[in-house]
């Protein structure tokens, strides 16, 4: 019998909530490098001090969004530790290791590939990504001129959430499906080949788009006191150099929903860890 029920491995805030979820149940939690900050303080039954301890007390792993992160979970070392004995959880779990996983009998489950979850996390990214604009731009969203890049799960509700604020929102893409449904739903459109034309009169760039759409050449364009709010997995959509060295101010905001809303969200993961059980 395991030492503990679930090992709690990284993540950010919202792994770190979780703990509680789990032991209000019953469970008996290890945890290894934890999410703590400030007056943060989340209590365990154990503290591991490598991964291999953390995976080698309990059979349920949880892991953060995304699941690998530098320094603190690697998964060619997870792949050494877990057993068949093991259910794994977390977030953006690359394919080639649910794949390993799959092929050795182990239970893996990816967060986001929950539609329910997905459009939970859409939604507190999207709250997020508005509040980081109001903490580092002195104007109004109230008839500010918005553009959105990207009309996918992201951008259709911050698209919406910006409209509920009264901004004059714009949607960027190159698919013509996309550009039709965004204005069926009150917005302006903007075709992605005609940015370069138009990226000079926004106050607000939202970026949704996980590729470089925001490259020299557009960023040439972009007005001076603009500011560029990049959520877009992995690297963003945008140059980063190219914007520094144009005094262009651009933030890449990622894990939105563990900074600003982390324990409904644990919650919510919480849940759907226990229903899998």
């Amino acid at each position: 019998m395991a030492a503990y029920d679930i090992a709690v491995i990284g993540g950010d805030k919202r792994t770190a909530y979780m703990i509680p979820f789990f032991k209000e149940r019953g469970y008996r939690v290890i945890g290894y490098k934890i999410y703590r900050r400030g007056d943060m303080e989340i209590e365990m039954d154990g503290y591991a001090d490598s991964l291999k301890q953390a995976v080698e007390s309990a059979e349920i792993i949880v892991g953060g969004i995304p699941f690998e992160k530098k320094g603190i979970v690697n998964l060619r070392e997870l792949s050494r530790h877990i057993r068949k004995c093991h259910k794994i959880f977390g977030g953006v779990i690359p394919e080639a290791f649910r794949q390993e996983c799959s092929e050795r009998g182990i239970s893996c489950f990816d967060f986001m590939k929950d539609e329910s979850i997905a459009v939970f996390n859409a939604v507190a990214t999207a709250e997020g990504a508005i509040l980081e604009a109001l903490l580092h731009k002195q104007t109004n969203i109230h008839h500010s001129k918005t553009l959105v890049l990207g009309y996918g799960r992201c951008g259709k509700v911050l698209c919406e959430k910006l409209k509920g604020l009264s901004a004059r929102v714009t949607v960027c893409v190159d698919n013509s499906i996309e550009l039709a449904l965004a204005e069926a739903f009150g917005m302006e459109t903007l075709p992605l080949k005609r940015l370069g034309e138009r990226i000079g009169v926004f106050e607000y760039i939202y970026n949704t788009v996980p590729a470089l759409v925001l490259d020299e050449g557009i960023l040439g364009k972009v007005e001076k006191d603009a500011l560029i709010i990049d959520i877009a997995s992995g690297r963003g959509g945008l140059d980063y150099k190219e914007a520094e060295e144009r005094q262009v101010k651009a933030l890449h905001c990622l894990g939105l929903p563990g900074k600003y809303a982390g324990e409904i969200s644990a919650k919510r993961l919480s849940e759907y860890i226990l229903s899998k059980l």
